[in-house]
């Protein structure tokens, strides 16, 4: 059985206030955007189970993959038969796209139907948040307000259907630990949402990524590539996540075509939104 985790990006991300626990409290949307892997699991040739990683190379121990703790947490629960998993990489990581967490819970939603263990969607999605903050978005795969450590999720109505995303992934790395050590929270005077409910070309003064302050004084790189998106026409351009992608909303897919050509060094994709 196969399935095609896909990315996300970050619309708007307010650091409201560091836990007790060393947890920050987030407030942000995730959004899915059309750039993915590719998992796939099959009974296991042998006795034990495996994972096989193809494309971008993973610096990772397999036991630390999440995918194989998915597949670990639901396997004491319920007794799996040992399987083999082929992971294809294709989108980048240290990227603020969320793509480990997406193979992560398409691996539990794979083990769900493939051995039809009946979890309910909103369990499933329980089992995904222990395995990252993140990873229990991608369970539902549909724009949501995310609170909390970014675990706490309903629906966000955001449209941009017709509009084209260039995306753009440099040769820099922001470890997430690190960009949240160089934050200050503060809480946002303006809800999110209300933010999102106005038109996209009003959001480059009100919708803020509260890293970037930080980030972009370490990597002026990132601030540059952000100008330059706003310089080839986009109505709004922010980083996701923690960093360290680039992403602008075009209105005009042939203007985000055009853009694409100044980062040819870089990973770059246009995706319809």
């Amino acid at each position: 059985m196969i399935k095609f985790p896909n990315a996300k990006i970050n619309l708007g991300l307010n650091i409201v206030n560091r836990r007790p626990d060393g947890y920050h409290d987030i407030e942000t949307v995730f959004y899915p955007i059309n750039l993915q892997d590719a998992v796939e699991i099959v009974p296991a040739k042998g006795n034990e189970t495996t994972l096989t990683t193809y494309g971008r190379k993973i610096n990772c121990p397999v036991e630390k993959n999440l995918v194989m703790k998915a597949f670990r947490a639901l396997e004491k629960d319920f007794n799996l038969p040992p399987v083999d998993i082929h992971l294809h990489k294709n989108i980048p990581d240290g990227a603020g796209l969320g793509g480990g967490s997406s193979d992560a819970a398409s691996t539990l939603l794979i083990l769900n139907e493939m051995f039809k263990l009946g979890i309910p969607t909103s369990d499933l999605a329980k089992r995904a948040a222990r395995l990252g903050a993140d990873c229990a978005f991608f369970i539902y795969n549909t724009p949501m307000k995310a609170t909390g450590i970014g675990d706490i999720l309903s629906p966000a109505e955001v449209r941009l259907q017709g509009k084209t995303l260039l995306l753009v992934k440099p040769d820099v790395s922001v470890p997430t630990a690190e960009a949240y050590s160089m934050v200050k929270p503060q809480k946002s005077e303006t809800d999110i949402i209300s933010i999102l409910n106005s038109p996209v070309d009003t959001w480059h003064n009100t919708l803020k990524n509260d890293f970037e302050t930080s980030v972009f004084a370490k990597h002026p790189e990132l601030a540059t590539i952000k100008a330059q998106i706003y310089e080839k026409g986009a109505i709004y351009a922010s980083m996701s996540g923690s960093g360290s992608s680039i992403f602008g909303i075009f209105d005009c897919a042939n203007m985000a075509e055009k853009a694409k050509n100044i980062f040819s060094r870089m990973n770059v994709y246009v995706i319809n939104l």
